[in-house]
C-alpha cells in the first residue's frame, strides 16, 4: 500500500487499540492479552509500512536488495535517489520525485518501454538509435576510426587509469545521447568491469537515466600457444569458433557455449552479443566462411537456435540478469557472395541466387532464431548484411544494400515473418565510399545519397539503429526529412516505435535496475577453471580427422618428432596494417615436448608433424589488374598452386556501381596464386626428407580447400577451425579420440568450385583421397574408421 494509506491505516488501528485499553479493566489476567495485541499491531505496522529492502555499499556504487524483488544498483555520483512504495525501493532515474511507470520494476517490460519512449525527446531517441564504432579499453593512441585521447592526450601520456572513459566516449555518451557501445579488446576483466561502472555512473545521472548497453563481437576464440592446465583460469574461456563447434554436430555443445559465454559477457558488462553469424556458407570462397556454422540448412538452424537459447536464457529460464541479447546476422543471409568476394568492400557488394534458393538462407532465421523453445521467444536483434541481394526485391525491384531495402526488412522480415525485434544496420553503411577496393563506408546501391539521406532511407526501410555511428546529427536530419514527407506526428510515432524496441532489450536484461559490476565477482567468473575446462573439451570435439593411413594415429609412445618451421609471407589486413614476413615454428614447441621428443633433423625423427593453414587465395580483387587495364576482378583460389579461371563465367551475374563505369565483373582467364603457397611446399618437401616415415599434417582451415596438392604426401590429416596446440597433441597422442565431422564439403578441384552455385548448399564434387574416402559433408574418422553414428544419420 502507498505510504499515506499506510499511515492512515496505522492511525486507525492505534486509535482502536487505545479505546480498548481505556474501556478494559486491566487485571493480571488480561494484561498478557493486551500486550499481545500491542505486539501484533507493531508487527503489522512494520510488515505493512516498514522497508522491505536493505542497502549494501560496494566499490563505487550502492546495491539495494528488495525482498522478493529486483536488486538495484546506483552510483553516488549520479545524483539518483531511492523512492519507496509499499516498502520496496525504486530508482528515481529522471529525478522528478515520482515513481514513473518505467521506473517500476514490478511492471511488464512492454509497459515500461512504452512509457519511457513517450517521455523521451527526439534527441534522446536519436541517441538511442546509435551504435558506437569499435571501442578498446583503454583506447590505443590511434585507431582506424581516428585518434583516441584522454584529456587531450594519448593514453600513454595522459596519466589516466585504464578504466577511464576516453574523450570521445564522454562526448558521445553526454552530447549525442548514445547508449549502445561496441567493446573490442580490454586490458583485463577487472578493467572492463571498472570501465562499465564508470560509464554507467555517468549516464545514470543524465536525462532519463538510460543505462549503457555494451556489446561485443565473438571473443571466445582460442590462443593456439596457450597451455591448458586443469584447475587453472584465464582471461576468458577459450572455445573453437562456431564453425568448430558445429563440427561436433551437437547442438547441446553450442547451447553450453552460449550459457557459459553469457555469464562471462555479463561479468564484463556486456549485455548484447553481436552474434551468432548464421549465414549459410554456401559459397566456399567467402572470406567470412569461418565465422559461420557451415553450409547445411538443418545443421545451421539447430546450431543457431541452441546458441541463442544459451545466450538469452537465464538459469531460471527466460529473460534475466544473466541473459545476453543475441543480434543474429546477417539477414537475409550473407553467404551467397558472387565469386566469394566479401561485401565489406564495393567489389563484393552483390549476393547472387543462381539456384533461386533464398529459402534455404532464411531457414536458420525463421526456423531457428525466430522460433526459440525457451522463454525468450526470438532473437533480440537482427543485423542485415552489407550485400545487395541481387533481384530479390519482388515488390519495389530495388537493388540496394539490405539495410536500405524496404522489401527485405519491412515486407519480408517484419511482415511475412512477424519479427518485431530490433533491426540494426551493419557498421558504416551510411558513410561515404570513394572506390570499391578500400576499407571505407559501405553504402552499396545508394552511393549517390548524402549521409543524412542514407539514414532516412534505412529508417524508411524499417531499421531501428545505425551500427558504427557515434553522432546523432544525421539521425536528426533524417527525422526532419520525415517530418516534411509524413508530418511530425507520424515521424514521432515512427521514432517511438524504434525506441520501444531498443529499450525492451535494455529492460529485459535488468540494466535499468542494476547495471553495475562487482569487480571481485567479475574476476572470479570470467575464465574460471570450470569454464576453461568446458571450452577445452569443446576444442577436442571440434578436431576432424580426414585421413589415417595404416593407423598412423594415435602415436601412443614418446617417439621422436620433427616439426619444420613455417614461412609466413608479409601481409596487409583490411585496415592497411602490414605484417612483415617471418619464419616460425607453427606450434608451441614446449607443448610438443610434453608429449614427444623433439629433434631438429628429419633423419633422426620417427615421424614429422607439419602444421599449415588452408590456402589464402586472395579476395577477388587486385588493384594492379585495374592499373594494367583490366577490370580489377580476379579469381579467389582454394588451392595453393597457380590457378587460372578458364571456366569462370563470361559475364558476372551482378555488377554495376556508382563507383565503376562498367557492370561485368568477370575474371575469366585470369590467374592467381595463394599467398601461402609455401605451405604446400612445406608438406611436400618434408615428405621427401622423411622418406618412408610418416608425415602428419595439421591444417588450420578457414574455408574449404582442395587437398589434391598435399594429401598423397600425408599419412594422417587433421583439420581444425582454431584450437589450442595442446588439444591437437591430445588427439595425436591418443589421449582423446577424434569425433568431429566436416560441417562443409571439401571440393575435388577448382572446376567444381567454379561450377557450384553460390546460393546452393552441398553442390560440389567432394575430394576423394588415396584411401578412397570422400571429404564430404558429415565425413570424419575415429580410430576405428569412418564415423557412422546418429549424427551422420540425422544430418546427412
Amino acid at each position: 500500500m502507498a505510504k499515506e494509506q499506510c499511515l492512515r491505516w496505522n492511525n486507525l488501528q492505534f486509535g482502536l487499540f487505545l479505546r480498548r485499553l481505556f474501556l478494559t479493566k486491566l487485571t493480571m489476567l488480561n494484561f498478557k492479552d493486551v500486550m499481545k495485541s500491542a505486539s501484533m499491531l507493531i508487527l503489522l505496522f512494520v510488515t505493512a509500512c516498514g522497508p522491505k529492502f536493505t542497502e549494501e555499499i560496494k566499490e563505487g556504487y550502492t546495491m539495494v536488495h528488495n525482498e522478493g524483488g529486483s536488486t538495484l544498483g546506483f552510483s553516488p555520483v549520479s545524483g539518483v535517489k531511492i523512492l519507496t512504495e509499499d516498502g520496496f525501493a525504486f530508482k528515481d532515474l529522471n529525478k522528478n520525485g515520482i515513481l514513473d511507470v518505467y521506473e517500476d520494476w514490478r511492471l511488464p517490460v512492454d509497459e515500461r518501454a512504452t512509457d519511457l519512449a513517450s517521455k523521451m525527446s527526439i534527441e534522446q531517441i536519436a541517441g538511442l538509435m546509435l551504435y558506437s564504432a569499435h571501442q578498446s579499453i583503454p583506447g590505443a593512441g590511434r585507431s582506424f576510426f581516428g585518434p583516441v585521447t584522454y584529456n587531450g592526450k594519448p593514453f600513454s601520456e595522459s596519466g589516466a587509469e585504464p578504466s577511464d572513459l576516453s574523450d570521445a566516449q564522454k562526448i558521445f555518451l553526454t552530447k549525442d545521447n548514445l547508449r549502445h557501445v561496441l567493446i573490442t579488446s580490454v586490458a583485463s576483466p577487472e578493467v572492463a568491469a571498472r570501465w562499465n561502472n564508470n560509464a554507467q555512473g555517468m549516464v545514470e545521472g543524465i536525462g532519463m537515466g538510460i543505462p549503457v548497453n555494451s556489446s561485443s563481437d565473438p571473443r571466445h576464440g582460442s590462443d593456439a600457444y596457450a597451455e591448458y592446465n586443469a584447475g587453472a583460469g584465464g582471461d576468458i574461456s577459450m572455445w573453437p569458433g562456431t564453425l568448430g563447434i558445429a563440427a561436433s554436430f551437437d547442438p547441446g555443445l553450442m547451447y553450453q557455449f552460449g550459457a557459459i559465454g553469457s555469464k562471462e559477457y555479463r561479468a564484463l558488462g556486456i549485455a548484447t552479443a553481436l552474434s551468432p553469424q548464421i549465414d549459410l556458407a554456401t559459397e566456399p570462397r567467402w572470406s567470412r566462411f569461418d565465422g559461420t556454422m557451415g553450409e547445411d540448412p538443418d545443421l545451421v538452424t539447430d546450431m543457431a537456435k541452441a546458441y541463442i537459447e544459451g545466450f538469452q536464457s537465464s538459469d531460471e529460464g527466460g529473460w534475466g540478469y544473466q541473459s545476453v541479447n543475441a543480434m543474429v546476422k546477417h539477414w537475409p543471409g550473407g553467404g551467397p557472395e558472387e565469386g566469394g568476394r566479401d561485401a565489406h568492400f564495393g567489389y563484393g557488394a552483390y549476393a547472387v541466387y543462381p539456384g533461386n534458393n533464398l529459402k534455404d538462407h532464411l531457414k536458420p532465421f525463421v526456423h531457428g532464431a525466430f522460433n526459440l523453445e525457451g522463454g525468450t521467444g526470438e532473437a533480440a536483434a537482427v543485423m542485415p548484411y552489407y550485400t545487395i541481394s541481387f533481384n530479390q526485391d519482388t515488390i519495389n525491384h530495388e537493388n540496394v544494400g539490405n539495410g536500405f531495402n524496404k522489401y527485405l526488412i519491412t515486407d519480408l522480415l517484419r511482415g511475412k515473418y512477424g519479427y518485431d525485434g530490433v533491426v540494426c544496420t551493419d557498421w558504416g553503411i551510411t558513410r561515404d565510399a570513394t572506390n570499391v577496393h578500400e576499407f571505407q563506408g559501405k553504402p552499396w546501391g545508394v552511393e549517390e545519397l548524402s549521409e543524412a539521406e542514407r539514414h532516412y532511407k534505412a529508417i524508411e526501410a524499417g531499421c531501428d539503429q545505425f551500427g558504427g555511428n557515434n553522432q546523432m546529427g544525421p539521425v536528426i536530419e533524417a527525422y526532419n526529412m520525415g517530418v516534411v514527407e509524413h508530418g511530425e506526428l507520424n515521424m514521432r510515432k515512427r521514432f517511438e516505435t524504434s525506441a520501444v524496441r531498443l529499450l525492451k532489450n535494455i529492460f529485459r536484461v535488468g540494466l535499468f535496475e542494476n547495471p553495475y559490476l562487482d569487480v571481485s565477482e567479475t574476476k572470479n567468473t570470467v575464465g574460471n577453471p570450470e569454464f576453461m575446462k568446458a571450452g577445452y573439451e569443446a576444442q577436442l570435439r571440434s578436431i576432424v580427422m580426414l585421413k589415417n593411413t595404416h593407423n598412423t594415429l594415435p602415436v601412443m609412445e614418446r617417439k621422436k618428432v620433427y616439426v619444420p618451421q613455417r614461412y609466413v609471407a608479409a601481409s596487409r589486413n583490411w585496415f592497411g596494417v602490414v605484417t612483415p614476413e617471418r619464419q616460425e615454428h607453427p606450434i608451441n614447441m614446449e607443448v610438443v615436448d610434453d608429449y614427444f621428443e623433439v629433434v631438429n633433423n628429419p633423419e633422426d625423427a620417427d615421424f614429422a608433424l607439419v602444421a599449415i593453414k588452408s590456402p589464402d587465395g586472395g579476395v577477388g580483387y587486385d588493384i594492379k589488374d585495374k592499373e594494367q587495364g583490366g577490370n580489377g576482378y580476379v579469381p579467389i583460389s582454394l588451392q595453393y598452386g597457380s590457378y587460372e579461371a578458364a571456366r569462370a563465367r563470361d559475364t558476372s551475374l551482378a555488377g554495376g556501381s556508382f563507383l565503376e563505369d562498367f557492370s561485368n565483373r568477370t575474371y575469366r582467364g585470369k590467374k592467381v596464386n595463394a599467398n601461402n603457397i609455401s605451405d604446400m611446399q612445406l608438406v611436400n618437401d618434408t615428405k621427401k626428407q622423411m622418406g618412408d616415415k610418416p608425415v602428419i599434417v595439421v591444417v588450420h582451415v578457414s574455408k574449404p580447400m582442395v587437398f589434391s596438392e598435399i594429401e598423397s604426401n600425408a599419412a594422417s590429416i587433421l583439420i581444425h577451425m582454431g584450437v589450442q596446440d595442446q588439444a591437437l597433441m591430445d588427439i595425436i597422442s591418443g589421449k582423446t579420440e577424434p569425433s568431429a565431422l566436416l560441417p562443409f564439403q571439401m571440393p575435388a578441384d577448382m572446376i567444381t568450385v567454379e561450377q557450384q552455385l553460390e546460393d546452393l548448399p552441398r553442390d560440389m564434387k567432394p575430394y576423394q583421397d588415396s584411401e578412397g574416402n570422400k571429404y564430404d559433408f558429415a565425413f570424419g574418422l575415429n580410430w576405428a574408421g569412418t564415423i557412422t553414428d546418429e549424427r551422420v544419420n540425422r544430418y546427412k
